[in-house]
């Protein structure tokens, strides 16, 4: 029998941030797996000794700028089952506003692009945003503020 190999991980932790207008944070970075630019809701590894939430906080305002007035979690989902034991943890992050400065990694170079709810749902449509765990985390918050009063 072949060894069977799994990767460990943390995880990581991705946002779904509102601002007061309603308008959903976005980020367009440089994915060197891919090799190009991709569209995706603010995102990032968890770090020793930090919380999901944190891990959450931490990214959104480093990528962005943004600092928001609640975030609140939402749900944890499995990246890869076959593969790996990283977990995606997503929030949902409200009344978000500028306040501090991005500060990137050395490999990052993060551009922030706002959007409508609507404008989102058709970035999903017509395949701007194509990496399948912001696909799911951008469709299960969708559905739960729609169903939401």
């Amino acid at each position: 029998m072949n060894d069977y190999y799994v990767r460990e991980g943390r995880g990581f932790s991705v946002v779904f941030a509102l601002t007061p207008r309603d308008e959903v944070v976005l980020v367009r970075e440089f994915k060197y797996g891919i090799g190009r630019i991709m569209l995706e809701l603010p995102s990032g590894l968890i770090n020793e000794g930090e919380t999901p939430r944190d891990a959450a906080l931490r990214e959104l305002a480093e990528e962005t700028g943004y600092v928001a007035d609640t975030v609140d979690f939402v749900r944890t989902l499995v990246a890869d089952a076959t593969n790996s034991t990283v977990l995606m943890h997503l929030y949902l992050a409200r009344g978000a506003r500028v306040r501090a400065r991005q500060r990137f990694d050395v490999t990052e170079n993060i551009d922030v692009e706002l959007t409508t709810l609507d404008g989102l749902k058709e970035k999903l449509r017509d395949g701007q945003v194509e990496s399948a765990f912001q696909v799911a985390g951008i469709a299960t918050i969708l559905d739960l503020l729609e169903r939401q009063p």
